[in-house]
């Protein structure tokens, strides 16, 4: 939340609460994550001498643990606490439909090898924030989980561990909260918990939508906003580079992001014809069809500098994903991806000896490596394992590193065949995989030869909505409780919702529209901008609210990145897990320094009069022979009196 959003609320200061603070006679309302050195930082306020504050008010961003509620219970802090709220936000909203926990290590915690003693912990600390998010919606869903078939490794019963531990936590959640879940007409909710094994193609495919395109092209930052640095024109002529953020307040952003990119265009250029259809005293530049022209006229508009560096932003982003698309001739390279990844080419037909087409790309001088590795994790994929020669071969063919090789390695530690023997065809398991992005019609929008691939994460949802999603593989925590059985596909759309107290007869007769279901998704392992996309067009298509959450988004170059390391020593990883423990900053345990009294405004003081030097002694036998003269003294006082009532004029 942004600090001024806070002030608003009346609040007088906001502070980390490792930050030094001075003790202030005044409530403080602590919003706190439940962690050991927070709850021990909260504590240190209270027990000192003169506590920091004269009361707390306590707002968790999730449920905290026993064992902290002790801590703080037989500590001083107790006699302070005022009250206390779980806000269940222990999560990261990215955009409308879509959330994560900003942990990229957790693709290490769940698969690498080396890490298998955090994995229990890891999937405890996930279903909490998963927990979190359902709370936060009102939404006490059943859970689903993704259970492979035809898949040995190791990590397989991820998504089952993940859905039980979520399971747990809600119930008990809901134990402790009897007003969860509240009251409500919608229908009850569904939560999928899946992980990255469930398709292995989508991370490694070139995206022609502009968001996905954007997000592997272009060094966009993804902190805690999302930035990336354009040139824009100053009021005085000149360029200068600024941090535009890219996020649901840029309605741009928002109606684009999910176009192919040749439509992304038309509609940026389009608005500026528009634009300048309503701004008709500007130059006459409406036969522009130039990006950087049409960018340059909106830099000369500073009456407009809102619009004109948001529409700078995304024709300079546009632009340049263009030019690399070109420069690298991935229309060709985005063919063979298609034809690998759906089982058919452009034309309809099943796919056919593709190495030809692969070797000649892997040839052209164009594609950066990353490119060709893509490729060839792509070709092992489809052939469902390749012979050790044949690795080898392609290895040296496309001139990578051992590097390189090891993200091919790596894929068995999601289930993938990486090498097999001449002896060992066997069936291939990915065939069901292809199948789903076949030929479209002719129909359909222009560029879809770049975007046949459908996710499996689309074809799963689609299935659950139409109530034929096997049972078998994407099984419930407790089937026990799905009307109708394991086997109820539409249970949570046809039943009346649990959750609502009316009955349906006692509705009101007034028609209104139903609110919709809202489907729950988390991937552990990292989600696609794909993946996002399909959740918004099957929310669009089937009416209902899809919500996609993950530990991190991922691009295919961090894809690659993260396999590249799954099999690296532990220390070299610098997982959270591996950190020394977060201790309470020391200056919270010290005394607060006693503040020193103001010193008074400096004054112009005179220089002290010298010392007078010691007086002799008095001449006492001469002084007592001398005569002494007396006069009256009433008549000295009287004279002198009068000598004063004349000079001051009193009468």
């Amino acid at each position: 939340m942004e600090t001024h959003l806070i002030l608003d609320e009346s609040i007088s200061d906001v502070s980390l609460i490792e930050s030094k603070r001075m003790p202030q006679p005044m409530e403080c309302v602590y919003i706190l994550t439940p962690q050991e050195h927070i709850v021990r930082c909260l504590i240190s306020d209270f027990a000192r001498t003169k506590p920091r504050y004269t009361g707390a008010h306590l707002l968790w961003t999730s449920e905290l643990d026993d064992r902290f509620r002790d801590m703080i219970l037989k500590s001083p802090a107790r006699g302070f606490i005022a009250g206390e709220t779980v806000l269940s936000i222990d999560f990261f909203p990215r955009e409308s439909h879509l959330y994560t926990f900003r942990e990229p290590t957790s693709f290490y915690n769940l698969y690498h090898p080396e890490c298998r003693g955090l994995v229990r912990g890891h999937l405890e600390e996930l279903s909490k924030k998963i927990v979190c998010v359902c709370a936060s919606l009102g939404e006490y869903p059943t859970i689903r989980y993704f259970r492979p078939p035809n898949l040995f490794h190791e990590a397989r019963v991820l998504s089952e561990l993940l859905a039980k531990n979520v399971q747990t936590e809600l119930d008990l959640y809901a134990q402790r909260h009897p007003d969860f879940p509240p009251p409500s007409n919608r229908p009850r909710g569904v939560l999928f918990v899946v992980d990255r094994s469930i398709d292995l193609f989508t991370p490694a495919l070139h995206e022609f939508t502009y968001q996905a395109m954007a997000h592997d092209l272009l060094p966009i930052q993804d902190g805690e906003k999302v930035t990336y640095v354009v040139k824009v024109a100053t009021a005085g002529g000149a360029e200068e580079e600024k941090d535009m953020v890219i996020g649901d307040e840029d309605q741009v952003w928002v109606s684009n992001r999910h176009k192919h990119m040749k439509d992304t265009i038309e509609k940026l250029m389009a608005d500026f014809q528009k634009f300048l259809g309503d701004n008709k005293n500007f130059v006459d530049s409406g036969s522009s069809t130039s990006l950087y022209a049409i960018r340059d006229m909106m830099a000369s508009l500073p009456q407009y500098q809102g619009q004109k560096d948001m529409y700078s932003l995304h024709l300079t982003m546009a632009q340049e994903c263009m030019g690399i698309f070109e420069k690298k001739n991935l229309p060709d390279v985005a063919l063979l991806e298609q034809a690998l990844a759906t089982g058919f080419d452009e034309n309809g037909r099943p796919t056919k000896n593709p190495a030809e087409s692969l070797v000649r790309l892997l040839d052209d001088p164009a594609l950066a490596p990353p490119d060709r590795l893509r490729l060839i994790m792509l070709y092992l994929l489809w052939k469902d394992g390749l012979l050790e020669g044949d690795i080898q071969k392609l290895i040296r063919h496309s001139q990578l590193q051992r590097n390189d090789e090891r993200v091919l390695r790596n894929l068995d530690l999601l289930g993938a065949r990486v090498t097999k023997s001449l002896k060992e065809p066997g069936p291939n398991r990915n065939t069901s995989q292809k199948r789903k992005g076949g030929p479209k019609s002719p129909a359909e929008e222009e560029g879809s030869d770049f975007s046949r691939f459908v996710t499996a994460l689309k074809t799963m949802l689609e299935d659950h909505t139409k109530g034929t999603l096997d049972p078998a593989v994407f099984p419930y925590t407790k089937p026990e409780l799905v009307p109708g059985g394991a086997m109820g596909g539409q249970e949570n759309i046809s039943q009346a919702s649990l959750r609502s107290a009316k009955p349906t007869w006692a509705k009101s007769r007034i028609s209104v529209i139903e609110p919709r279901q809202r489907i729950i998704v988390f991937i552990a392992g990292g989600a696609t901008y794909a993946e996002a996309r399909a959740c918004y067009e099957v929310s669009k298509a089937f009416v209902r609210d899809v919500f996609l959450g993950s530990s991190h988004m991922l691009t295919p170059m961090l894809w690659l990145e993260q396999l590249q390391k799954s099999r690296e020593p532990r220390r070299a990883l610098a997982l959270p897990a591996d950190m020394p423990p977060k201790e309470v900053p020391r200056h919270l345990l010290e005394p607060d320094p006693v503040p020193k009294p103001v010193a008074p405004p400096p004054q112009h003081v005179k220089p002290a009069a010298p010392r007078p030097s010691p007086s002799p002694a008095p001449p006492v036998k001469e002084m007592g022979g001398l005569k002494v003269h007396h006069h009256q003294p009433g008549r000295y006082y009287e004279e002198d009196k009068k000598k004063k009532k004349k000079k001051f004029g009193v009468f």
